[in-house]
């Protein structure tokens, strides 16, 4: 049985890294290979048989929610955001529209090379987690200056990099969550954080390292990059 009845894809951002690219459109419409970023994204959702998407829109958005009246192959509903709600408040705010239960989250500007994420996180998610993060070492992550963002023991469990000067382990953009916890939050803008670290204390996020490389293409240098290759199958 898919884990998963509904995905939700993050585009409301201001795309302030992409500088003078973002002038005239919003950041998920850039292109690499001639497709745009959120189209990828969904590509990818619909391949794996998902078939509710909820994509939140912010800046620009009228111009995403026009371009995707065009796609027939998923049922898309738009969660807008008069202001920025962050990761966290914009799933929480999403809730009516993707219903209970665990939902797959797609940042919309990444890139994998190699196999596409979800089909994996979907055959990882068991009973018990609340939350399953894909993750790629940081040597397989490009564009990404970074020091890394989680610890990942032998059981699967993750640990936040905190005070430490670098962990072994970037965050790729793509995950499962259950929503009970972000339901319990109170309205606003708020960051995911906390929801992880509510659901490590409670032994229960998990992390799936993925077997390719990965690009942050939210940067003029990681869309570069993206069209540079000519493996970018995974998303």
């Amino acid at each position: 049985m898919m884990p998963v009845r509904a995905a939700m894809v993050l585009a409301a951002g201001f795309g302030t890294r992409m500088g003078s690219l973002v002038a005239d459109r919003p950041k998920p419409l850039l292109t690499v290979h001639g497709r745009s970023l959120i189209d990828r994204v969904l590509d990818r959702i619909a391949a794996a048989g998902i078939g509710r998407v909820v994509v939140n829109l912010h800046y620009l958005g009228h111009m995403i929610r026009a371009h995707l009246a065009a796609r027939t192959d998923l049922e898309i509903a738009f969660s807008e955001e008069p202001e920025i709600l962050e990761t966290g408040g914009g799933l929480r705010a999403a809730l009516p529209l993707l219903g209970a239960g665990p939902v797959l989250v797609m940042n919309a500007d990444a890139v994998w090379t190699g196999p596409c994420p979800v089909p994996r996180l979907l055959a990882g998610w068991r009973p018990g987690l609340e939350g399953l993060l894909d993750l790629v070492p940081v040597g397989r992550a490009s564009a990404h200056a970074g020091p890394g963002d989680f610890f990942l023991d032998r059981a699967g469990r993750l640990a936040r990099r905190g005070a430490a000067a670098r962990a072994p382990y970037v965050y790729t953009g793509a995950q499962i969550l259950d929503t009970a916890r972000l339901a319990e939050m109170p309205p606003g803008a708020f960051p995911l954080g906390p929801v992880w670290d509510a659901m490590i204390a409670a032994g229960r996020l998990a992390g799936s390292v993925h077997p390719g490389g990965w690009i942050d293409a939210g940067t003029p240098q990681g869309l570069a990059a993206a069209e540079a290759l000519a493996d970018t199958a995974g998303a």
